[in-house]
Parts: C-alpha cells; structure tokens; sequence
C-alpha cells in the first residue's frame, strides 16, 4: 500500500515511541535468575511490560524501583507440569501472554583430557536448551491463540550458524533452536503469532568471563568482529524490544545476529 502525502504527516514522535512500546505487555523470560536473561528482565520491566522471570533461582533481588513490573517464579523448565501451572496461573492474572523469551540454556564443553564427549552432557544440554524451549513455547501457544497474537523469541547463538570447538551438544542445540523457530513460525503465523531467532555474539557475561579473560582469546575474538569489541549485554536489548512490539509485526521466521559483524566477516585485517 503507497501511502499518500498527507497520510505520511500524521505518523509523528508519539505514534513512532507507541510503535515500539511494550507497556503492559506480559512477557515470560526464562533463565532469568542472571546474565543475559537477567538483564533483558531488567530493561523490559523498566519499559512498563509486566515479566515474569523464570529460573530454578534467583541470587539477586529485585530493584524497588520495578516491583510492580518484575516478578520471580521458581520453576524448571524441564518439568512440563510445572511450567504448565506457571502459564496458567500468569494468564487467570492477566487474560493473556504476550511475549515468550525463551533464553534458558546451558553450556557444557568437552572435558578436558577427554577425546570423546559424554553422553550425559548431551543429554542434559539439549534437554534444557531445545527441548525445554519447544515444550515451554508450546505451552505458551495455548494461550496467545486466545487472542491471535503473540511474540516468541528464541535466543539462540552464533553456534546456530557455525560450529565452535568441543562443544557439540551446545552447537547441535542452538542449531536445532533455530530450526525450530521457523517451524514454529511456519506453523502458527495464520494465528498472528510470531517467532523469531536473536542470535548474540560473543558478549560480556559470566558464561564468556573465562574466554574474556584469557587476553589472547580476548584479543582474537575482538578481532573477529567488523566493529572491534566484544558486545555488551545492552547491545541486545533494544532488538529484543523491537522484536517483542508491534514494530515487528509483520516479521516472523526470521534470525537476528547481534554479533558486531561476525557471521558476515571474512578476512580479518592485519
């Protein structure tokens, strides 16, 4: 549709702020007890969305300043009943559930003086990093089908596209979370409901401290990148927002790196 002269002047500042708004949206996080889930929990609370944080713990405390806005529910992902009884409990609350994050996952690499990874680290990392996912946005569908929309975001990694060392069940998770997403996407967008992949790059947090801290490795790594500097857990809220409001409303199936440039890199300069 071409939008006429006229039509074009009425989408001011108020209309744009509103575009992007997630006031009173109700958004699950889980894996927010820390790190990136935490901080994502953090920023969208302070955008006026109600979210419901959902770890096994929680270490720190919620400001004061978002009490009314932020919420701790003890949960484990892995158990389907008690995830089922959260969602319920969320939607007698607020008659809705608007946006998923599905952000819970762990790493496990390869033992070191081992050859040949254990089976039960495979096990558990993509039990808790894709199957937990599918079943928690499933659980979630139940509810956004209610009203025809819906948001779900899956952060999955630079591993869903490349595949880093000693680390297969991790590469093999994201990798399938990705995939998952279109299908999803696929099968519940003639419902308005909408997913999506965020993939970070390498950033500050306590699950990248040691590579971090590792000068070297750092200095690599940085190197990789087309914008010079590991990211920061900042750089992903504000693609996180975009994808969780109607200012991507007519965006599903898709991948989003956040990576400094990493995937597109080629030759690293001298």
């Amino acid at each position: 549709m071409v939008l006429k002269t006229k039509e074009l002047v009425k989408i001011n500042e108020d209309a744009i702020q509103n575009l992007f708004s997630i006031k009173d949206k109700v958004v699950l996080i889980t894996g927010s007890g820390k790190g990136i889930g935490r901080h994502l929990a953090y920023s969208m609370a302070q955008c006026s969305a109600f979210v419901y944080c959902i770890d096994k713990k929680f270490p720190e405390e919620i400001p004061k300043d978002i009490k009314k806005n932020m919420f701790h529910i003890t949960c484990d992902i892995t158990n389907e009943k008690s995830f089922r009884t959260v969602c319920k409990k969320i939607f007698l609350k607020h008659k809705k559930i608007d946006v998923l994050i599905n952000n819970a996952g762990i790493t496990t690499p390869l033992m070191k003086g081992k050859l040949f990874y254990e089976k039960e680290n495979w096990e558990k990392t993509i039990n808790i990093n894709l199957t937990a996912s599918f079943f928690c946005s499933q659980e979630v569908i139940r509810y956004m089908i209610k009203r025809k929309s819906g948001s779900i975001i899956n952060i999955t990694s630079l591993n869903a596209e490349i595949a880093f060392p000693k680390n297969p069940s991790y590469v093999a998770s994201k990798g399938g979370l990705k995939m998952l997403g279109k299908a999803l996407a696929k099968d519940w967008g003639k419902y308005g409901i909408r997913v999506n992949n965020l993939g970070p790059g390498y950033i500050k947090t306590d699950m990248t401290k040691k590579s971090f801290s590792n000068k070297k490795l750092r200095e690599e790594r940085t190197k990789h990148t087309m914008l010079g500097r590991w990211g920061d857990k900042n750089d992903l809220v504000g693609p996180c927002i975009f994808l969780a409001s109607d200012a991507s409303s007519y965006i599903t199936g898709q991948d989003v790196y956040v990576d400094g440039g990493w995937l597109a890199n080629s030759i690293i300069d001298e």
